[in-house]
Order: structure tokens, then sequence, then C-alpha cells
């Protein structure tokens, strides 16, 4: 009997083993890893760029940088936090929705899209390295 408990902590301690060096593995990455990630990162942000200075996204030849010239004013750190406009707790794609569909007259895009990925990409790099304050106004 206990033998057979032996076993089966041994086994139990070998499959632990295996499952946090595999969980340490995981954490391990190049310089390269990180140069290629950073580029894909930059390539998000710059369409997102070219998004929010273009009128495409609406229908009335207004373009989110024309009231947020690099981002400015949009705090995306303090989201979720309570919007006037809508009148609850929202994140900040769904500010970037209320925008488009308002201010530019426009349709929202999915919070999934990669436009919208794009936009919030470039909103959140524009605020680089400010401290996150969500809800605050």
């Amino acid at each position: 009997m206990f033998a057979r408990i032996g076993i089966k902590f041994a086994v139990f301690a070998g499959v632990a083993a295996i499952f946090f060096a595999m969980g340490a593995l995981a954490d391990e990455f190049t310089q390269k890893d990180l140069q290629r990630w950073e580029e894909q990162y930059q390539k998000v942000v710059q369409k997102g760029r070219a998004l929010w200075t273009s009128p495409k996204l609406g229908t009335n030849g207004v373009a989110c940088a024309q009231c947020h010239p690099n981002a400015a004013n949009t705090h995306p750190e303090t989201y979720p936090k309570f919007q006037k406009q809508i009148g609850r707790v929202i994140t900040l794609g769904e500010m970037v929705n209320w925008c488009l569909r308002n201010p530019l007259e426009g349709k929202p895009l999915a919070l999934d899209s990669g436009e919208m990925v794009a936009i919030l990409a470039y909103i959140t790099h524009e605020r680089k390295g400010i401290p996150l304050a969500p809800g605050k106004h």
C-alpha cells in the first residue's frame, strides 16, 4: 500500500516538475524576439496614427486628429471610467466608437477589429509612461 502511494507521489512530483520547468521557459525570450515584437507593435501604432489622421473613419470629412492632435486629451490611462455622454462606465474602445458615431458621423468599429486595436495602440502609445489612473476625471 505504501509503495502505491510512493509511486503515485513520484509520478505527481515528476509531472509537476515538468509543468514548472515549462512555465520557466515560457517567460524566456531573446533580444531577437524583443526586436521583432517591437517592430510589429510600431507597425500597428503607425497604422493607428494613419487612421487617427484620416477623415475616412467618418462621413463628414472630420478626422480624430482635428480635435485630438497626437491623441491629446484622450487620457487612455483613465479608462475604464464613467463617461457622461454615454451615462455609464465604459472602456476606451467604447469612447472611440462614440466619437466615430457622433463627431465623425461614421460607423463604430468592432472592439476586437484590427482598426480598433491600431487606434488604441496609437492613443496609448502617445501617453506611454503615464501612470494608470482608472476612473479618474
